[in-house]
């Protein structure tokens, strides 16, 4: 059986960077257990790339974009070659904010959704920002968080404390897709569980709990050394733990994810608020699914190596769906 495995990481999305310092570390994890590994990039050459190496696994490493709205792996599977990583519909839900929080709320019964409106760029133009924002104010309350609707990293995402500040701050959200999205603000502890899949079923990791320097869990936070504090395992009550690892599960079931997500979520009153969910978690030195894994019984170079012998094994018909 082919041990080889196409690392594709990059893309054009405002996330470039940190994809590809994530699939450096992947493509040496991959190494480090044996793997034959191609190091790709998204452009013009891909499929003849892919085409090029004998019976590929893709690591698909990409953030934002094309890379988790679900088109690229369905290129993938019109292809018939095997990947890791969930589907392109379950992505393409999974990554749209105003899709998956309702999906969300509506499926993992039990768990507590922000309040949430979403709003397109064409209707902020044309109804008049002013009528909007007295609603919003109306509806979500002060302070709120407005964010796009398709993008990661924390980009274009901002606290928002008074109707003053709301229009700047949606005109950022809107520089990075055209739907905002605008939610209530949850105060708590902060805290984002992994979950994993190695053939066996999936499994939370422990609780990886975020403590920015600055109070904001923005870019600058998540991608710079010594921005943030992370708390692994969290420091929680054993109880709002459980209760952490059955939302990150609950909301990989609900959107039909496989192999691995991330779930962001907020501990409010000692229970976890649902913030949304990754189907391509950062993979660099302060990410916190790799966080995560550290924290575990496995190693980061290992479930990298089990994940690509699961999507094989898919592709075979001699693994789990």
């Amino acid at each position: 059986m082919s041990d080889n495995v196409i690392v594709l990481a990059g893309g054009l999305s405002h996330e470039r960077d940190v994809s590809l310092r994530s699939g450096r570390r992947v493509a040496q994890a991959l190494r480090d257990t044996g793997h034959t590994v191609l190091e790709a990039d998204v452009n013009a050459s891909l499929i003849d790339t892919i085409a090029s190496v004998d019976d590929p696994v893709v690591f698909p490493v990409l953030h934002g974009g094309a890379g988790e709205d679900g088109a690229l792996r369905s290129v993938f599977d019109l292809l018939g070659v095997p990947y890791v990583g969930s589907t392109g519909p379950a992505s393409r839900i999974a990554f749209d904010k105003a899709v998956a929080t309702p999906v969300v709320a509506v499926r993992a019964a039990g768990f507590r959704t922000p309040r949430q409106s979403s709003l397109p760029h064409d209707m902020f133009r044309e109804l008049g920002a002013a009528n909007l924002i007295a609603a919003l104010g109306d509806q979500i309350g002060f302070p709120m968080m407005v964010k796009p609707a398709r993008s990661g990293s924390a980009l274009g995402c901002a606290k928002v404390a008074g109707a003053s500040e709301l229009p700047a701050a949606i005109v950022a959200a809107f520089s990075y897709g055209e739907i905002a999205i605008v939610e209530e603000f949850i105060e708590g502890v902060e805290v984002a569980v992994s979950v994993i899949d190695l053939g066996d079923g999936p499994r939370a990791l422990p609780a990886v709990e975020i403590q920015p320097r600055s109070g904001v869990y923005d870019y600058t936070a998540r991608y710079t050394a010594g921005e943030t504090r992370f708390v692994t395992p969290a420091d929680l009550p054993a109880d709002q733990a459980d209760r952490c690892a059955e939302l990150a599960l609950a909301a990989h079931g609900a959107l039909g994810l496989r192999d691995l997500s991330r779930t962001d979520m907020i501990v409010c009153d000692g229970e976890p608020v649902f913030l949304e969910v990754n189907v391509a978690p950062g993979m660099t030195d302060t990410s916190l699914l790799p966080l995560a894994i550290e924290a575990s019984d496995a190693s980061f170079a290992d479930v990298c190596s089990a994940l690509v012998t699961v999507a094989r094994r898919r592709a075979t018909g001699t693994g789990t769906a």
